[in-house]
């Protein structure tokens, strides 16, 4: 079932701040595959989309990085109304399902979609959507929730995404966060086997572990972030994938063609992901 107005029952979607920091991780993530300095320029010349962009703070930001022309697609009405109100000057704004993204193919040099997957109908058909629209050299970055992350992201209730849709309903229900369960997380595997059509690379870690090189510092906040970022640096790689599969988020980037990041410098660098 479309989540339509999502703005309005989920409150986090207008968290001006919150919204801000996840566009600077963003950003600076994909400043770092494409080589580029961090800064105002990150995104010089190039045409984005933010997918399902809802009251549009990221689309602002992708913009503000210098895009040359930037998009927010959703069919969150009362959201895209609020974000044309006030960014309309610098985004196009479009009401459009992710099925059928009203623009040409191979038009767009980076999408964006971050945390949307588990809330649309058909996941698998947004993502071959966004594969015929990214351009052969295009970059899409991408925020995954993981069904098998202990604390649901949305309701704040642990191993609901585990549950069958039925029971979650029940559970959700039982503790009053909500009449219905709508979300649909997928495993580590089967977010793979989504992308399948694409070449993928694993910033997770090195977000987590260089939270100053990836503006992810609300990560790990104040004393336990210095602690996490340090344990993480210094945690073998063997280490770190035993760890994947319980991952709560994972942060992919993808492409079309087998290119691979041009950034350097980070303890922990980018792996690719394998297809299942």
């Amino acid at each position: 079932m479309a989540q339509l107005e999502y703005s309005e029952f989920q409150s986090a979607m207008l968290d001006e701040a919150k919204r801000r920091r996840k566009a600077a991780k963003i950003i600076a993530v994909l400043a770092h595959f494409l080589g580029r300095d961090a800064g105002v320029t990150v995104l010089e010349g190039l045409t984005v989309a933010d997918i399902g962009c809802s009251a549009g703070f990221i689309a602002d930001e992708l913009a503000s990085a210098g895009a040359a022309h930037a998009f927010g697609v959703d069919i969150d009405v009362p959201g895209l109304r609020k974000a044309a109100e006030r960014f309309g000057e610098r985004v196009e704004f479009v009401c459009a399902d992710g099925t059928a993204l009203p623009f040409p193919d191979r038009s767009m040099d980076v999408l964006v979609f971050n945390h949307i997957y588990e809330h649309v109908v058909d996941p698998d058909a947004v993502v071959k959507e966004m594969h015929r629209v990214l351009a052969d050299d295009g970059v899409l970055y991408l925020g995954l929730g993981n069904r098998l992350g202990v604390m649901e992201p949305h309701y704040k209730l642990p191993f609901l995404s585990y549950l069958p849709p039925s029971l979650a309903d029940r559970y959700v229900r039982a503790t009053g966060r909500a009449d219905h369960y709508y979300e649909r997380f997928r495993t580590r595997r089967g977010l793979r086997r989504m992308l399948a059509g694409f070449h993928v690379w694993d910033y997770s870690f090195p977000v987590l572990a260089s939270p100053e090189r990836f503006a992810g510092g609300e990560l790990f906040p104040g004393t336990v972030g210095r602690v996490a970022q340090s344990t993480l640096a210094r945690t073998p790689r063997p280490a770190l994938r035993a760890l994947l599969p319980v991952v709560p988020t994972y942060l992919w980037v993808a492409t079309k063609s087998p290119r691979r990041p041009l950034g350097a410098g980070l303890p922990q660098p980018p792996e690719p992901v394998p297809t299942p």
